[in-house]
């Protein structure tokens, strides 16, 4: 999780590349939940399902952004990007 933070703040050059950080950043989450009720002995079931959703709609949305972006500024870097234009 930290290791995947840090890079969403340092390196931020393609939006690609802050997609990817985002994912690892649910992944991370995901296995987090995953091992908690093991050592709990609780069901979290739900709350899995919960993240693995969430993670794939915000996957989607993602490449959306990603594929908009791609054909109207022609790059993925997130300096072309302005959202005050939007």
């Amino acid at each position: 999780f930290s290791w995947s933070s840090l890079g969403l703040a340092f390196h931020r050059t393609h939006l690609i590349s802050s997609l990817l950080c985002l994912e690892s950043i649910i992944l991370s989450i995901y296995i987090a939940l995953s091992i908690w009720p093991i050592k709990n002995q609780t069901s979290a079931t739900l709350m899995q399902i919960l993240i693995l959703a969430f993670s794939a709609c915000e996957a989607s949305a993602g490449l959306a952004i990603l594929i908009a972006s791609t054909q109207t500024h022609v790059s993925d870097h997130l300096r072309n990007l302005n959202l005050l234009q939007c």
